[in-house]
């Protein structure tokens, strides 16, 4: 059966970057906990890193539109001839062994328009990493507020289910990271306000 898929809310710019944001690195030495972080961060923000990689990717494009366009029609011919190579390999050794020029002229062509857009290709990598990697270091650095823990606890069925983070992820077999600490982050807030409330009745 076919999961329906949609998209998490877009979380507010002040919320994602602005005034009530907060940001610490994280503890690499518990990768557990770093983890948890991030992937929480990704399914809580995935709309808003969805859109930035958008314009990321663009504004890649509008600075060298040239080397993407060539980079992108690189990689879109290299997948192509990949899985036509692997689809067609008896009529591929048949056709080498009874045109072997045409074959070896075939070679050195494709090597040669590599070659020639290897810049472009590189530009398209970089354009297509770049919001990746700035994505990961936002989810890294971004500490999660109470909001967000409890809007993804109670989201959390929903935002694995049916949104394309939490496919992705689900793939992925993370799904035991979703606010995996959020019962002990909460249990600890609230014996903190427990001992708060005894140590003021004892107080007066």
């Amino acid at each position: 059966m076919v999961r329906e898929v949609k998209m998490a809310p877009l979380r507010p710019l002040d919320d994602f970057l602005l005034n009530s944001a907060r940001y610490q690195l994280p503890n690499f030495s518990d990768l557990d906990k770093w983890g948890n972080r991030v992937t929480n961060n990704f399914l809580y923000y995935q709309t808003n890193y969805f859109l930035m990689a958008v314009m990321i990717f663009l504004l890649v494009a509008v600075i060298h539109p040239v080397e993407m366009l060539s980079g992108m029609t690189a990689m879109v011919l290299a997948f192509g001839l990949f899985y036509y190579l692997t689809n067609a390999k008896p009529g591929v050794d048949r056709f080498k062994k009874e045109h072997p020029l045409i074959s070896v002229g075939l070679m050195l062509a494709t090597g040669y328009f590599f070659v020639y857009v290897i810049g472009g290709v590189l530009t398209f990598v970089f354009g297509t990493l770049l919001p990746i990697f700035v994505a990961f270091i936002h989810a890294s650095l971004r500490t999660r507020n109470i909001k967000n823990k409890i809007v993804n606890k109670i989201e959390g069925l929903d935002v694995f289910q049916k949104t394309p983070m939490g496919l992705f992820l689900d793939t992925l077999g993370v799904t035991d990271a979703v606010d995996a600490d959020f019962e002990t982050q909460l249990a600890r807030k609230a014996k903190g306000l427990l001992h708060d409330i005894g140590s003021k009745s004892k107080s007066n």
